[in-house]
């Protein structure tokens, strides 16, 4: 008899402390690997100089792919730069674009620079010229609005 209280105090204790139980302890469910993607745009490394006297600053807008407008200025010094900043007029990028072709007239050479397409997508751009002369610039846009200056160049 002995034996068998000693078993049932074992049994009742094992019991109380949840030994006996059918059930299977829970599963923690083990971390999932994670892919964090980041995309990285890249911009367009652009000169650090300041722009100075102006030889042209306007604003233009560009409605439809059609819209074309052109400028002409005298430059006196070689150490000059041209820049602008665009304003997209569509929240669809795809749309907005701008192109300007910058023509030294004494030489024909032509420098061409531009908002999205085939160009960057950078807002903000200016570009070191290095000739005097007269020079035509032609632009071509889309759904853009855009503040150009030629102007000299400050170091």
């Amino acid at each position: 008899m002995k034996y068998f209280v000693i078993c049932a105090m074992v049994l009742a204790c094992a019991i109380v402390a949840g030994c006996s139980s059918t059930h299977a302890p829970p599963i923690i469910p083990s971390p999932t690997a994670v892919t964090v993607t980041t995309a990285v745009a890249t911009a367009t490394p652009q000169p650090s100089f300041s722009m100075g006297d102006h030889y042209l600053m306007k604003s233009y807008s560009f409605q439809s792919d059609n819209d074309t407008i052109s400028e002409q200025f005298h430059v006196d010094i070689p150490s000059w730069a041209i820049g602008f900043d665009i304003i997209p007029l569509n929240d669809n990028a795809q749309y907005c674009w701008f192109v300007l072709n910058v023509t030294n007239m004494n030489t024909g050479h032509i420098d061409s620079f531009g908002y999205g397409g085939n160009n960057s997508f950078e807002l903000h751009q200016k570009y070191p010229m290095y000739t005097t002369g007269p020079y035509k610039i032609e632009m071509k846009g889309n759904r853009v609005k855009v503040d150009l200056i030629a102007a000299k160049r400050n170091p």
